[in-house]
């Protein structure tokens, strides 16, 4: 497939399999090409990851993405899986990866456990005063949107959701925003639970 690519300034173009974001540009053919070659496995063809050990990635910050895809491969956040998943990728192709998968529809899980899901959004919206536990929502969004700095959260896997927490919790996961640890360390299993679940139905 013959690859052309235009720049201007200051505008979102698309042509052919070029996509200008701002005066960068990057080939979202080889993105499809690396996702059907191996990210798929995991996160599947659209991003939806039909498993909920590993993360939906459709909707997610282009930028977080390649900044987690960067840290993976320096070793800087540590997992097993996308270290040599990540080893062989340029940062274009990182970037690339990243305006892929943001491009993809993100959609929310029904409610399945309403009295959960009710504790999950309060937890989500105005913490916990008596544990001094700050609202989710006050660095996510209301809608747990996130910002390209960080995550998208709405609609993520609920067990994705919570091993991430316990992993910032236990230091294991240590390459993010370290406000974290703090908020994963005054959680409560219940709270942990819920929000993960009332995350999972926000779109």
């Amino acid at each position: 497939m013959m690859r052309s690519f235009l720049s201007v300034s200051g505008a979102l173009v698309l042509f052919f399999s070029g996509q200008v974001i701002g005066s960068e540009t990057v080939d979202l053919a080889r993105a499809e090409e690396i996702v059907g070659g191996r990210c798929f496995l995991c996160h599947g063809l659209e991003g939806e990851s039909a498993s909920p050990v590993f993360p939906r990635l459709a909707g997610q910050h282009s930028e977080y993405i390649t900044k987690q895809l960067g840290e993976f491969k320096s070793g800087k956040r540590k997992s097993d899986t996308m270290k040599p998943q990540s080893e062989e990728l340029t940062p274009a192709e990182m970037k690339s990866l990243g305006a892929f998968f943001e491009a993809k529809k993100a959609s929310a899980r029904p409610v399945k456990d309403v009295e959960l899901t009710a504790v999950g959004k309060y937890v989500f919206n105005r913490g916990n005063q008596f544990s001094g536990l700050p609202a989710c929502a006050s660095c996510h969004g209301p809608k747990g949107l996130g910002t390209p700095q960080l995550p998208r959260l709405a609609g993520q896997h609920p067990r994705y959701t919570e091993d991430q927490l316990k992993q910032f919790n236990s230091r294991e996961r240590n390459n993010d925003n370290a406000v974290m640890h703090t908020v994963a360390s005054k959680l409560t299993e219940l709270e942990r639970n819920a929000v993960a679940e009332y995350i999972a139905t926000l779109d």
